[in-house]
Parts: structure tokens; C-alpha cells; sequence
């Protein structure tokens, strides 16, 4: 056998195939052992066999030592280079070839162009174009396929569509590459519009294709073009490839169809992997149902699969949206444990997760214990600071994050306005905003002039906030109208609140935000005749107020409360302590704001009553009665802190001895023992 060539290169080519390096070192070592001296057709078998199997250096040894390289010899090196990641020295090898006088084949071409590809090396594979070009194989279908690969994930689209353009044919791998470079660079639409033709030009659909598509559907959140895509998987028979089914999965659960994604789910239990599971959870996090997410998190640890950073940075963005401190903090145990603490995904969410759970300290101490912040890090922790509205740390963390070299992008710029605007950081907010694009590069977007409006309408400068509005590039989104609209409410300027109103119910009809402001702003002139329309036209449109609710976390349960709640099992402690705690507030000073209740017909004591009952006080005369002395009280809120209960709270505070941290709709507030509040009323 040891003779017989044919069969020796078939035998290596099978240990290659197979990963069976054992094996081929054995075989190698037995030809020397025997005194046959491989002739340069075998030794191209060896140098690929080591190749596939990951052994490059061994391979370039076995090169180096060969008394005659052929063609064959430095395509092989070339691509088993690239296939191990040595991108550089594919291309090296490549150019020696070329030095050594051979003539670079259409496979030589493809793998320097894979190298190009993975570099981000557009100038070089610019090089390797004109040079394919030159040896007639530029539009060949191999060649032409990494080429217009390259160019997409350089995100040279043009480029890659003129390639694309000039192959005479394509083949489903050379759509593939065009769909997925659309997907790359976020032109999902262009993406399904490639997908439309492939199919009108009858090109053979395989699932790397519609795995391709199935992602611009979860993009796009197009369920209808998903399904007509997952009909084409089941008659194509793909539907058991597991990683057609996470696809779909994936789709599914971006389109917010979870039924769907999870009737996808159940086909196979036993082809689920990690991606499978994380799939589904990110859908359910993103639709808000925590609990099936949890479950789900459950279900993959019993079946044995270790989560992945993604599973986790799922979980975690769902504990940080509901604020729900003890699963956040059981689910950073567990990453911990399994040394995902310093992936930069993972420590960024739970840097937010803290924070939006009101332990600024715990935000801190993760950011600090990051040994090199990337951007998400440090943009999470400026929008922490920001959501507390502690301006001047935020602006200290900006100013760090600037001196360690890193980049700000148009996130950071929207949690360190926020922050400016909170804390009344008027001028500074300003600078910020002027110096984005000429300091920075980033352009402000419509977010951030609403971040203005809200800078200027905070500080009671409406004038000021209303040129922006007028000079603005677009039209202010939602954030910019309810901003300026609270902002007339506070300081009393009917006219313009009128205006933003009307901007806000075009932009958001089902929000009763904006008609029960300004009905509010209506209340505070003692304008009665004007509140009624206000109501008249909500019963009119159907338009209903969204009730205030207030919780708070004990253990693993979350107690939630309604204005004037009953239904608590605990109601008459609730009510005893509530009650016990309004004598100790008016006793050390603490005066009802009864004009803040905008109904004309009520007298005051009725008034007393309805704002001593409001969700956030029962949250708190429950948590001061199962709570144990040292714990921080931590309550949440679906709606903003009405005047009166800020100033109860500060008094609450102060008779209890206990810090209150109190997260509403639009920011923390931490109260403390002294009787005063983190946001130094200014709110």
C-alpha cells in the first residue's frame, strides 16, 4: 500500500476530512520510518490533511522541507492559512506564490479574498480584484462570490452589487452573500427584495439562504413575508435543521409572535442548542413576559445546556426593565460562577440593571470592577447617573470615558443630556449638545433636540424651549411634545400647552397623557370650563386616564398597589401605619398641596384623604411594616410622582429614619433621613 499513491492520498484525504489527526501523523510517520519519501502530489495531501485538522504550523514545517512545490503546494498553504484564521500570512503566501512564478488559480483567488474579507481589508481586496480581473477569472462564480462577500462586509454595497451584476451566473451561495451583506449593513428591506428575486429566477433555495432572509424578517418585524418564508422551509424539508428552526424561532419572537416561535420551539426537543433557547427568552423579554422568560431559563438549565453570555444579557435587560432586584441579582450570581462577569455585554447590562433598580452603589462598584470599559460599559453608566439624576456625575463619568480615549456615540449624548436636564445643568447640557457634531462627529438626531426641549422646559425657559422646536431640522417625536407640555403645566402657560397637546394626540391617539396634562395645566388657572371640555373630549374619543400604580419587591414577590387599594391581604396594618405616619408628617410640618388635585367641586379634606391614599404612600407604609430597619425601601411606579407625595415622602423619610428610593416613569428620587431628596426638587 505504501506504494500505491493513489490510495495513500485517498486514505490522508479521508483523515482530513474526518479530523482524524492521529491517524494522519501515524501515516506520516510511517512513510519516513519506511524510507519513502513523499513525492510532491502526497506531500500536497499532508500539508491539507494538517490543515483541516488545525495544524497549520506543522503544515508550514512540512512545507518549508519540500524539495519541489507545485501550484497545488501554495493554493493549499494559502487556504489553510485563511481556514485558520492567519489572515495575513494567507495573503502573504498568496503574493509569494505569485513571486515564485505560479499562476494563481480561481481557488487561490477565493481564499486570499476570505482573508480580505475577514480583515475588513477592502484595499487589498480591491488589489485582488483588478488582479482576477486581469487573469480573465474576476466574474468566474467562485472568485465572484468571495469578491462580492468581501466587498458587503466591508460595507462597500455597490461594490459588491456590481460584482454581483456582472457574474454571468449566479448560483445560491453568490445570493446568499448578497442577502446577508443587505442584513450587514441594515438594509433588511434590500434584503427580502433579493430574496423576491432569487425566487423569480427559479435559483435553487437552500437554507443558508432562508436563514439569511428569515433574519431581515425578524429585522424588519415582517411575520406575514416570515411565514410565507416558512412555508418554503417546511416543502424544502428544512424545517429539522436546527439552525433553520433558531431561525425561525428568532423571526418569530422579533415579530412579537410568540406562539408562533414557540410551536417552532416544540417540533424537536432533541434538537435544541443554546441558541434555540436564548432565541426564545430575548422574545419574551422583548414582549415583557419576564416570568415565561425565566421559565424557559429554567428548562434549559434541567436539559444541561450552559447558557451563553447572550442568554444571560436577555435575562438580565428583562430584570432591569421590571426592575426586579432579586432575580437580577441571583441571575449575577450565576454569571459570576460561570465567569461571564467579564464579558463587555454582560457587566454593561448589569451596570444598567442597578442602576435601574436604585442601588447606584452596586452600578458603581460592577462598572469599576470592568478591567477595560468598552463604550456600552461606559454608556451605561452615564445613563445610570443620568436616570438619577445626578448631572455632574454624569458629566464627570462623560469626561473619563473622553480622557480614556473612548468614543462617545449619540447614546451617550442622550443619557449625559437627560442627566443635564434633570438636575437643572441647563448651560452644560447646551455645550454638550453644541459640540456633538463639530467636537464628536455625531450628528444630533431628533431624540436629542427633544433631550433640549426638555433642558430648556425643566428650567421654566419655554421661550427658549419653543425656538428650538421651531428651528429644529424635523418635527419633535413624542418625547419632545409630552417634554414641553409637562413643562407648560408646571409653569402655567396654557396657550402653548394647548399647542403641544394637539401635536402630541396627532402623534399618539391612544395616549391620555397628553389630554389629562392639559387638563391639569387647565385645573392650576382654576379654568373649570376648560377642564370639562378636556374630559368631555376623552369620554368622547374613548380616551380613558391610565392609572397610577405603585410596587414594591419582598423576596420573589412583587406586591402592587392601586390608588385607594384595598385588596391587600395586609390592608388594615397598610392602612393603620398609613394613617399612623400622615399624624407624624403634620406633626413635624408637612402641609397637604390639596390645590393639586384638579377637581373644582371637592373640598379640601376630601382632598387630604385622596392624596393620602395615592399607590406610592400604601407602597411605602407597606414596605416600612415587612421591611427589616437598614434595608433601603425600593418602590416603582408606572406613572410620574404627583407634587404632593415628593413632599410627603421627604417628611416620611425623616420620621421614619429609613431611605426611600423611588422610581417613577421618568426618574429616580432617593430620599433620605434629613428630610431631602436627591433630585433637589427640581423636577
Amino acid at each position: 500500500m505504501l506504494r500505491d499513491t493513489n490510495a495513500l492520498a485517498h486514505v490522508i484525504q479521508t483523515y482530513g476530512k474526518t479530523k482524524q489527526l492521529r491517524r494522519g501523523k501515524q501515516l506520516h510517520a510511517l512513510l519516513i520510518c519506511a524510507g519513502h519519501t513523499p513525492c510532491t502530489f502526497l506531500t500536497n495531501h499532508l500539508l491539507n490533511m494538517y490543515s483541516k485538522c488545525g495544524e497549520i504550523d506543522h503544515a508550514l514545517k512540512l512545507f518549508d522541507t519540500m524539495p519541489q512545490r507545485n501550484l497545488v503546494s501554495w493554493t493549499v498553504m494559502s487556504s489553510g492559512f485563511s481556514q485558520n484564521s492567519k489572515f495575513w500570512e494567507s495573503i502573504r503566501t498568496f503574493c509569494a506564490m505569485r513571486i515564485y512564478g505560479e499562476v494563481p488559480t480561481q481557488f487561490a483567488f477565493s481564499s486570499a479574498i476570505k482573508a480580505c474579507a475577514s480583515l475588513g481589508s477592502i484595499e487589498t481586496g480591491k488589489q485582488l480584484h483588478c488582479l482576477a480581473l486581469k487573469s480573465g477569472i474576476g466574474s468566474e462564480l467562485f472568485v465572484g462570490s468571495n469578491l462580492e462577500d468581501m466587498y458587503s462586509k466591508c460595507g462597500a454595497m455597490f461594490d459588491a452589487c456590481k460584482v454581483f451584476e456582472e457574474m454571468p451566473f449566479k448560483d445560491e451561495v453568490s445570493w446568499t452573500a448578497m442577502i446577508d451583506g443587505y442584513n450587514k449593513i441594515g438594509e433588511f428591506g434590500e434584503a427580502l427584495v433579493a430574496f423576491k428575486k432569487l425566487i423569480n429566477e427559479k435559483i435553487t433555495t437552500d437554507q443558508h439562504v432562508l436563514c439569511s432572509t428569515l433574519v431581515a424578517c425578524g429585522a424588519l418585524k415582517a411575520c406575514k413575508f416570515g411565514k410565507s418564508v416558512h412555508s418554503s422551509v417546511v416543502k424544502l424539508g428544512y424545517e429539522s435543521h436546527i439552525f433553520v428552526g433558531n431561525a425561525l424561532t428568532d423571526m418569530y419572537s422579533k415579530s412579537g409572535d410568540m406562539e408562533s416561535a414557540s410551536n417552532v420551539f416544540r417540533i424537536d426537543p432533541e434538537r435544541r442548542n443554546v441558541v434555540s433557547y436564548t432565541c426564545l427568552i430575548d422574545g419574551f423579554v422583548e414582549t415583557e413576559h419576564i416570568e415565561k422568560a425565566l421559565s424557559v431559563f429554567v428548562e434549559l438549565r434541567r436539559q444541561g445546556i450552559e447558557p451563553n453570555e447572550f442568554t444571560f444579557s436577555s435575562l438580565i435587560k428583562a430584570c432591569s426593565n421590571q426592575a426586579a432586584l432579586e432575580q437580577g441579582t441571583q441571575l449575577h450570581a450565576q454569571v459570576v460562577k460561570i465567569n461571564f462577569d467579564e464579558d463587555p455585554f454582560v457587566s454593561s447590562i448589569l451596570v444598567d440593571m442597578y442602576g435601574k433598580c436604585g442601588l447606584l452603589e452596586n452600578s458603581i462598584r460592577v462598572f469599576d470592577e470592568i478591567g477595560d470599559p468598552t463604550e456600552i460599559a461606559w454608556n451605561s453608566l452615564v445613563s445610570v447617573f443620568g436616570q438619577h439624576g445626578l448631572g455632574k456625575d454624569a458629566i464627570k463619568i462623560f469626561e473619563r470615558m473622553i480622557d480614556r480615549g473612548v468614543k462617545p456615540n449619540a447614546i451617550t449624548f442622550i443619557s449625559l443630556l437627560t442627566g443635564c436636564s434633570h438636575a437643572g445643568l441647563v448651560e452644560e447640557g447646551l455645550n454638550y449638545f453644541y459640540s456633538m457634531d463639530k467636537t464628536y462627529g455625531v450628528v444630533p438626531r431628533e431624540e436629542h433636540y427633544s433631550c433640549v426641549i426638555d433642558l430648556f422646559g425643566r428650567a421654566g425657559r419655554l421661550k427658549e424651549a419653543k425656538e428650538v422646536i421651531d428651528r429644529m431640522p424635523f418635527e419633535p417625536n413624542a418625547f419632545g411634545w409630552c417634554s414641553f407640555l409637562g413643562a407648560c403645566r408646571i409653569h402655567g402657560d396654557k396657550e402653548m400647552g394647548k399647542l403641544a397637546a394637539e401635536k402630541l394626540v396627532k402623534l399618539e391617539p391612544e395616549n391620555s397623557g397628553a389630554l389629562v396634562l392639559l387638563s391639569n395645566l387647565y385645573a392650576k388657572e382654576r379654568q373649570w370650563e376648560d377642564v370639562r371640555s378636556v374630559r368631555l373630549r376623552m369620554r368622547d374619543g374613548n380616551v380613558k386616564k391610565l392609572p397610577g400604580f405603585s410596587w414594591v419587591d419582598l423576596g420573589c414577590q412583587t406586591h402592587v398597589f392601586g390608588a385607594e387599594d384595598w385588596s391587600h391581604p395586609s390592608k388594615t396594618a397598610i392602612y393603620e401605619k398609613l394613617d399612623s405616619l400622615f399624624d407624624q408628617i403634620k406633626a413635624a410640618g408637612y402641609v397637604p398641596l390639596t390645590d393639586s388635585v384638579p377637581l373644582e367641586a371637592m373640598d379640601d379634606g376630601l382632598k387630604e384623604k385622596l392624596l393620602h391614599q395615592h399607590s406610592e404612600r400604601i407602597a411605602i407604609a407597606f414596605a416600612l411594616i415587612t421591611m427589616p430597619i437598614g434595608k433601603p425601601i425600593i418602590v416603582k411606579k408606572n406613572i410620574r410622582v404627583c407634587v404632593d407625595c415628593h413632599s410627603a415622602i421627604k417628611f416620611i423619610s425623616k420620621v421614619s429614619g429609613r431611605k426611600i428610593i423611588v422610581r417613577d416613569n421618568s426618574r429616580f428620587h432617593h430620599f433620605t433621613d434629613d428630610g431631602s431628596c436627591s433630585c433637589g426638587d427640581y423636577w
